[in-house]
């Protein structure tokens, strides 16, 4: 999905094929096993998540509002895209409210699937943060996204690669007259450039053992331009709200 401001594109982090992270490495067994994969009822891949506890999976709203609770499932378990992994249905869809998919601001949705997760050293989920993250910090990025502008391969392995947090009014002067930037949401960004792509959308940023960041746009994927995320911290309020039956 792309779309344009002033003339200039860039796209959501969700394919109609995944592929990798740029720059990424394999992530090691058990080493992210928060992680969660959005299939289409094909079992094909359009986006990340993670595992928030036995019931719910936080991703992005762009990921969710085209589908229905029938026409989804969630995969976790698995760093690999072909085999292994638990499968459940899906019993609920919840994008925020205030969702706007022009300015792409409270890009963040809730999945609920219809069974409690079985909990292993596969699979765990992650904590939500209980501060804000400043420019500076390092967070961990996760997913099945392209490895570049075009790329049209399925590697079955989960990518991951650390990222620097930049400040909203650093992010704000890169993407002027692009699209604003807001104080809910984190840019990232490597040395190399390095970072999501198509495919990534919804899948999580953590810092210190706690999900920060929710993968939602960019301005392509190879130009050194920041990736922009929704910032979990602003929603926390509205995260425990939708799951607060079952929060353990």
């Amino acid at each position: 999905m792309v779309s344009c401001f002033t003339g200039r594109v860039f796209s959501f982090r969700n394919p109609t094929a995944s592929t990798k992270i740029i720059g990424g490495d394999d992530a090691p067994d058990k080493a992210i096993p928060y992680q969660a994969s959005l299939r289409r009822l094909s079992n094909s891949h359009f986006c990340g998540g993670c595992i928030l506890n036995k019931r719910w999976i936080l991703t992005a709203a762009h990921c969710a509002v085209e589908f229905t609770a029938d026409t989804m499932r969630v995969v976790v378990g698995s760093n690999k895209l072909v085999g292994g992994g638990q499968t459940y249905d899906v019993e609920q869809v919840i994008s925020h409210e205030n969702y706007d998919e022009t300015k792409i601001i409270n890009d963040i949705a809730l999945i609920k699937v219809a069974a409690d997760i079985e909990f292993s050293d596969h699979v765990q989920p992650i904590a939500l943060p209980t501060k804000n993250t400043k420019p500076g910090a390092n967070v961990l990025l996760s997913g099945w996204g392209r490895e570049g502008e075009g790329d049209i391969s399925i590697p079955n392995d989960l990518q991951m690669i650390n990222q620097t947090v930049i400040s909203v009014s650093t992010c704000k002067v890169v993407f002027k007259d692009i699209n604003d930037i807001v104080d809910t949401e984190i840019c990232t960004l490597t040395i190399k450039g390095n970072g999501s792509c198509q495919g990534d959308s919804g899948g999580p940023l953590v810092e210190d053992n706690a999900v920060v960041g929710i993968v939602s746009w960019g301005l392509g994927c190879e130009n050194r331009h920041p990736d922009v995320n929704t910032r979990v911290f602003s929603f926390v309020d509205w995260i425990k709200k939708h799951t607060s039956n079952h929060m353990d």
